[in-house]
Formats: C-alpha cells, structure tokens, sequence
C-alpha cells in the first residue's frame, strides 16, 4: 500500500464489516482561529500535506473494500475535513449537527443539502448544540453521547427520538478531549477503547458497567489522538504515533494500521474526525 505502513496482525480472528463513509477533501485547510486546545494559528500549515496524508487514509479505506463518498469542500471553512462532525446517522436517518462555534456553523446547511441530494428522506436539524460523530459513538446496544465542552445534554434526547436506540449520556472532564471521539471509540458492536482520565466518575461508572471487557487507553495513547480511531470490526486505523496502543489492541484480536495525519493534528483531529460513517438499516 503505497504511503502506508503495512498491518500489523493479532492472532485471534474478527470479522471485518463493510462500512460506508463520507469525507471531505482539506482543499480549503489551514488553522485560522483557536477553538480547541490544539489549535494555534500561529504555527503553518501545509495544505498540500494535509492532502496527501487525507489521500492515504481515503486510499486505505478503498483498499479494506469499503465505500467511501465524499462531499465538495467550501472556502472558509477549513474543518470541514473533519466530516465526523457534520452529522450522525443511523440506520439511514440523519440528525444535522448544530455547532457551537460560530466558525464551522455553515457546515451544517451543506451537510443538509448533500443528504437531500444523495436522497435521504429522516433528516433533522438539532435543535440543541450537537456536533455529530464527533460526540456520538454508535455501539450496538446504546449510542454514548459526550458532553461537557460541545454537544449540549438536551441534544440527546433529539437522537434518542430520531433513531429509537437508547443513548447513553457521557460527561467530559479534561478540555484537551473536547468531544468524545477523542476519548472513546467502539471498535465493533460490543467492544469499546476508551481512556478514563477524560470521564467524570458517574461516566466511569457507566461505562464500566456496559462494557466491563473494554480496552484501556493511557494518556499517552490519548494525547497521541490513538482513540480517534476507526475500525470495521477486525481492522483497525488509528495515527501513526499510537503503537503502545495498537500493540494492545492487537492482543485483543484486531489488525491495526497507522496513518499520518500530522498535518490535519494541528487543527485538533485526526482519522476519525475525517470520517463521517453512514450506516443503513
């Protein structure tokens, strides 16, 4: 795979899943403006990297066998890339984010309209500040709903009636991991990553008790954005720095890729901020 590093495998088997995904080309990225703790305009930024490490990782989704569609990218909003954050949809109904930083709210009418033109009839606009896959983790038993620095806990009830899934409400302590995909990532149906310095305790609480086998992070797999993660069930993507990481999820049966999204890190993401998953019925 050319520009990647090869997979490295576990020994016990998992069953891989076909995904569709959206993403958006950083044709427009550069850090402009701070609002997360990674970002500081004042460091440059290369747009023709940032191309070609998002390329890799759209590259390697093909490779996998997965079907990824993407959405044109608008001038002046250069987190557009981060496509995670446009929506959430499930089961082929979509709940529109609301953002709550005035610099990417314009992603939400575009987002709207790609879902109208590729024939989506369930969609809704949050009424409430929501940040889509960027703070919903869709497992099979329950969707995990952070909150604390973006999504607004009122939002979920909107998803809870939308998709008829329980949602299960999740609070963030630690700014550095300002929405949950930062913190948290389900690598199948029944099995999360997480790491629990970002959780307040009742969050642990829950998580602990919804699934007690979960794979731990550390906080250097965390700071490294190793839980940005995506997997399909049996492979696993995660940023190139993350090995400690990989290396335990190896254990736990998965294969792991690395990726370098270096350039895309300076804006505060990295491989699951730019993919956007679009899961049918």
């Amino acid at each position: 795979m050319t520009g990647l590093l090869a997979p490295e495998a576990s020994p016990v088997r998992r069953k891989a899943r076909l995904r569709n995904y959206a993403m958006c080309r950083p044709e427009h990225f550069e850090v402009t403006y701070s609002i997360n703790p990674w970002m500081d305009p004042g460091k440059p930024t290369d747009k023709a990297l940032a191309l070609a490490q998002w390329e890799n990782l759209r590259n390697l989704y093909a490779e996998l066998g997965h079907y990824v569609q993407t959405i044109e990218p608008a001038p002046g909003l250069p987190d557009m890339v981060f496509a995670a954050n446009g929506a959430l949809v499930v089961d082929d109904k979509v709940l529109i984010s609301r953002f709550r930083h005035p610099e990417r709210q314009a992603e939400a009418d575009l987002w709207a309209q790609w879902f109208r033109d590729h024939g989506y009839r369930e969609i809704v606009q949050a009424d409430f500040t929501s940040e889509g896959e960027g703070d919903y983790v869709t497992t099979g038993r329950a969707v995990l709903a952070g909150n604390g620095f973006r999504s607004d806990p009122r939002s979920q009830a909107e998803a809870e009636a939308l998709f008829g899934r329980p949602v299960v409400s999740l609070k963030l302590t630690d700014p550095r991991f300002y929405h949950l995909d930062t913190a948290l990532a389900a690598l199948d149906d029944d099995q999360i990553v997480y790491y629990p310095g970002a959780f307040d305790a009742e969050s642990l609480r829950v998580l602990q008790e919804l699934f007690p086998d979960a794979v731990l992070a550390d906080e250097e797999d965390a700071l490294l954005f190793g839980l940005n993660l995506v997997s399909d069930g049996y492979h696993v993507i995660l940023p190139e720095p993350a090995t400690r990481l990989a290396a335990r999820l190896r254990d736990h049966g998965f294969v792991t890729y690395h990726v370098d999204l270096s350039e895309l890190l300076k804006a505060g993401g990295s491989v699951k901020c730019c993919t956007l998953e679009i899961r049918h019925p």
